[in-house]
């Protein structure tokens, strides 16, 4: 069973949804991946509850890392980007290219940033610290505005090398 609930934060509406065990999204209803705003279920599981808490915590300044189990469909290439731009941390940004080559190739740059916007767990699989190369913000499935407040409540220091995370 899927569960949805809707959650007002500080960058608008956010979307959870998840089934008893784990996490499958945090979405803008009015993003890439939205379809306006549904029905949230009467009934929510302990994984959307625990969600919406570290959300509450981590809009107040009190959490920099995020403890849930989450699961996106995807393949190999896109569960290994996902799980790097979980390594980036809180108030850090990466570029792309950089992203890239902690994947052992910068020739995927291009797939890197398609399986960046193709992650449907927003702020927890933290996608919005990935930046170009020049330092400039670049595609956010919730607009440039989300992006750069979420950048700017991290409190930015950009990574200049990989050794670093």
């Amino acid at each position: 069973m899927l569960y949805t609930t809707y959650y007002s934060s500080p960058v608008g509406c956010l979307e959870i949804s998840g089934t008893d065990t784990h996490l499958v999204s945090v979405i803008y209803p009015d993003g890439k991946f939205g379809h306006g705003r549904g029905e949230a279920s009467p009934v929510l599981s302990g994984v959307v509850l625990a969600c919406v808490h570290q959300l509450d915590e981590y809009f107040a300044g009190k959490r920099k890392d995020f403890d849930l189990p989450i699961q996106q469909d995807g393949t190999v290439f896109q569960q290994r980007v996902w799980q790097q731009l979980g390594q980036i941390p809180f108030g850090r940004t990466v570029s792309y290219l950089e992203l890239a080559r902690r994947l052992g190739d910068e020739k995927c740059l291009r797939a890197v940033g398609t399986t960046n916007g193709r992650n449907k767990i927003n702020i927890i699989v933290p996608c919005h610290r990935v930046i170009g190369s020049d330092g400039s913000l670049t595609g956010y499935g919730g607009g440039l505005w989300r992006k750069q407040w979420l950048i700017d409540h991290e409190g930015h220091v950009r990574i200049r090398q990989l050794a670093l995370f």
